[in-house]
């Protein structure tokens, strides 16, 4: 079972290394190796990525996506993303009380970014143009990326011809551009500030 645990979260090379030298994302995965020993049927991890580098949360992101099918994982985060990352379903706790308990695209749905459009061109975009195409509800400027907005979108409205057909009619240089599935971090945000004091 110990080989098992070590080779199945790459740990082979560590195993003459005492656990306190070990790096932060090293010391993460031996203790899910312990987790898992004996074939729990439900595995607990809090934080799971937090404070590790990119490659460590991918590394850590496919091993519990590996796991899924042999035990229920619940992972308690304070980070949208990591949540919107790994998790089929969200309970959202703000003040003690449960404000939801949804799939994560159920909630993505409900976020005001939902179907919003990410884009980034090679110069100044005119945002009145932007901003009176139907269906669009605002823009967010993106004060650290210059040339870039978040063209939001009203309820049920789909906007993304409508400003591929402007980009394509004032012939703009686009680097970038994405439709967005909606933001986790949007949802909880607003549902903690319902929370009644």
């Amino acid at each position: 079972m110990v080989d098992r645990a070590v080779d199945r979260l790459d740990l082979r090379r560590t195993l003459k290394y005492s656990i306190d030298t070990l790096p932060t994302g090293l010391k993460r995965q031996v203790a899910i190796a312990q987790a898992i020993l004996h074939d729990p049927v439900l595995l607990l991890l809090d934080e799971p990525t937090e404070g590790l580098a990119p490659h460590q949360k991918h590394n850590i992101r496919s091993l519990i996506d590996s796991l899924r099918s042999e035990m229920s994982i619940i992972i308690a985060s304070r980070n949208p993303d990591e949540v919107a990352c790994v998790c089929d379903r969200a309970l959202i706790i703000a003040d003690g009380r449960l404000m939801a308990d949804l799939p994560v695209s159920a909630l993505k749905h409900s976020s005001r970014h939902f179907q919003a459009v990410t884009l980034t061109a090679e110069g100044p975009l005119d945002l009145l143009a932007l901003a009176v195409l139907p269906g669009v509800a605002g823009i967010e400027e993106h004060r650290q990326t210059p040339d870039t907005v978040t063209v939001l979108a009203m309820p049920g409205q789909i906007i993304y011809p409508h400003i591929n057909a402007l980009i394509a009619n004032r012939r703009w240089k686009i680097n970038s551009l994405q439709v967005e599935s909606g933001r986790l971090d949007d949802v909880v945000h607003h549902l903690s500030q319902e929370v009644p004091h």
